[in-house]
């Protein structure tokens, strides 16, 4: 316990100048249509490669910058890089990014996005933000308001991690949401592509009739894609579909589509 109080210390104290060293780098996990598999998106990622430490886990190091506040100054990196990046891909592949409460309870974060995407020169409609149902756990009115003058500014809306909460639905209902993404441990439960699965037959038809496309995450076996394409879910993200990948890499299956990406040697849970 003392040796991990001591890790978490030190990593909370490098985290500080981890930006302004150049130890992030982004990598991009492509996310694709479910029913020819072609590429329509990419989740952008942040990695950190620490001098002495070498590669430090997402899972360890989100969770302090969250704690710390260095989540915000992290995030914008992640969002401006991303942009950076996006505006090559071609129109029809959008940006997913992965945003925290912390940030968006910044009274300026409206304009901060703005600015980011006018520098890069990416159409707001391509940039997809991703919020978990935490962040309505504020009564913040400054969360509100923000949330409501991106979407007025073309920017998109994803709520994360669907059906993990208490209150999915009365967000779906009170915001404008363009996607849902369902939850991994979800997915995980299906076995065999003819076992029926309600819960996810009933997010399908609930997103059906509000108008929203479905990413189902975490996909890991064929069975659980051929599940997915039969109870029509729109788009599908995971390790038997591609891995996070460098700039490089996915730039360059973005301009060959019919490479087929191969899953790693063992399926990893998802970091932010």
């Amino acid at each position: 316990m003392d040796d991990a109080f001591k890790q978490a210390n030190e990593i909370r104290s490098d985290l500080l100048g981890a930006v302004a060293r150049n130890e992030l780098s982004l990598v991009f996990q492509p996310i694709l249509r479910t029913m020819d598999l072609m590429v329509v998106g990419a989740e952008a990622l942040a990695r950190w490669l620490h001098p002495e430490r070498g590669n430090v886990p997402p899972d360890r190091f989100i969770p302090i910058a969250e704690e710390t506040g260095c989540i915000i100054e992290i995030g914008e990196w992640v969002l401006r890089e991303a942009c950076r990046v996006a505006v090559t891909w071609p129109e029809h592949i959008s940006l997913s990014v992965n945003v925290s409460p912390k940030q968006i309870s910044q009274p300026n974060f409206h304009d901060v996005v703005a600015d980011i995407l006018a520098t890069a020169g990416l159409p707001a409609d391509r940039l997809l933000l991703e919020i978990t149902e935490t962040i309505f756990f504020s009564s913040s009115t400054t969360i509100r308001r923000t949330l409501q003058e991106l979407m007025e500014m073309g920017v998109r809306m994803v709520l994360d991690d669907f059906g993990t909460g208490y209150s999915s639905l009365s967000y779906l209902d009170s915001f404008e949401f363009q996607k849902i993404k369902i939850d991994r441990s979800f997915i995980t439960k299906i076995s065999d592509a003819k076992e029926p699965m309600p819960i996810l037959e009933a997010i399908m038809g609930l997103s059906r009739g509000l108008a929203l496309t479905v990413t189902a995450e975490g996909i890991e076996t064929e069975a659980q894609l051929e599940y997915l394409k039969l109870i029509g879910c729109q788009e599908v993200q995971g390790y038997l579909l591609g891995r996070p990948m460098p700039e490089r890499e996915f730039t360059k299956r973005i301009s060959d589509p019919a490479k087929k990406l191969m899953p790693m040697e063992a399926p990893a849970k998802k970091f932010r």
